[in-house]
């Protein structure tokens, strides 16, 4: 994704969910970005919630 289509956010988290986003991210294999973590998330959550119906059953195809 290219500057122009990037979109900035500010986000508030507690200092327990910083810490915790930290000591995953660094025993992880490879030098990720807090930001490039925070992005796999949200993209491991879309993914992962795109699989549900509206009752949170999963709707495989």
């Amino acid at each position: 994704m290219t500057k122009d289509h990037e979109h900035r956010i500010n986000l508030r988290l507690p200092a327990e969910i910083f810490e915790a986003m930290d000591r995953l991210r660094k025993a992880g294999a490879g030098k990720v970005s807090r930001n490039t973590w925070i992005a796999m998330a949200i993209e491991e959550k879309i993914e992962r919630d795109s699989h549900k119906g509206a009752g949170g059953e999963c709707v495989d195809a």
